[in-house]
């Protein structure tokens, strides 16, 4: 499927809750979100249906987000689910870490094909502060639990921030050098919590070649520049959707926890697909990748258009 730009659209980012069990000072509140009534999160049934059509019109790769997709109660048993739709290539997943030593062999078991893990320092008292509540050592552990589960290039996402974590960024960076996982540095977006923060937090992505060895360029099939630092195995990505738009290359559509469309993570056009079926499901979904914008318009100085924080879209 094509959208009016002539992009590909084959990506879809789900979430499965807006709950999380921690409150990053980026995403959420200090007091989290107010919980929504259980009938207004997609049922498994509803994302699977919803999956279904997405794949009918092209779709082949899908990631469960949240929130926390690991709060979302048997969330291994969708992963299964999903995993049984013909069409579906690749399904991932991105989660904070903190409850993968419980779910991780659940998850691979299920039919799970990769992980990202949310990791923005490995200092564990500016973990606290980012988090608000939650432990490095959780998250440490669950990496260690993917990693014996069979999760291979486990990627790291590291929201880059000025004054924050930017004294880490050679620290974090080595974690790829073993090939175990590959890093990627996200260039903060003003959006939802952070959107009218000091400037000086929102950094280019292209500092953090300053702290890296010399390296080459590697080719990549997504939105990171990818970059592999001399004596590395792993690579080190720079994700960014400020100071280089990567709007012409968006492959994405996403799908929020109550069941809306959004063409694009800066839009405030959302469009309802619950009550949708069969044809009048696949039409809604093909129409609504027609109206995703040619670009968003945050590097001309303009906080994001969306109605909804980051922990409320899906990432």
């Amino acid at each position: 499927m094509k959208d009016r730009y002539g992009r590909t659209i084959k990506y879809l980012r789900l979430s499965v809750t807006d709950l999380c069990n921690c409150r990053c000072v980026y995403c959420m509140g200090e007091n989290g979100v107010p919980r929504l009534p259980h009938s207004a999160i997609l049922s498994f049934e509803e994302i699977e249906e919803i999956v279904r059509a997405a794949v009918s019109l092209g779709v082949t790769k899908v990631r469960l987000t949240g929130g926390e997709p690991l709060v979302r109660r048997g969330i291994d048993e969708l992963v299964r689910r999903l995993r049984g739709i013909e069409g579906v290539e690749e399904l991932a997943m991105t989660t904070n870490g903190a409850r993968l030593a419980e779910y991780a062999a659940r998850l691979k078991s299920a039919g799970l094909d990769r992980l990202n893990v949310s990791l923005d320092t490995l200092n564990p008292e500016k973990f606290r502060r980012i988090t608000r509540i939650g432990e490095l050592r959780d998250t440490l552990d669950g990496l260690d639990a993917a990693r014996r589960a069979g999760f291979e290039r486990i990627k790291l996402n590291t929201v880059l921030m000025g004054g924050v974590n930017d004294d880490e960024i050679a620290e974090i960076a080595a974690l790829a050098k073993d090939g175990a996982f590959d890093v990627r540095f996200i260039e903060l977006m003003p959006i939802g919590e952070c959107t009218d923060w000091d400037r000086r937090r929102f950094l280019p992505a292209e500092r953090v070649l300053e702290y890296l060895p010399k390296g080459e360029r590697v080719p990549s099939d997504g939105v990171a520049e990818l970059w592999r630092p001399a004596g590395f195995r792993g690579t080190v990505g720079l994700i960014r959707p400020l100071s280089h738009r990567f709007c012409a290359d968006c492959d994405r559509i996403r799908v929020t926890a109550d069941g809306c469309l959004k063409p694009c993570l800066h839009s405030a056009r959302e469009i309802p697909l619950r009550g949708k079926h069969g044809e009048t499901l696949v039409r809604t979904i093909a129409e609504g990748m027609q109206t995703k914008p040619r670009e968003h318009h945050m590097a001309d100085g303009h906080a994001s258009e969306s109605r909804r924080g980051m922990n409320r879209i899906g990432g």
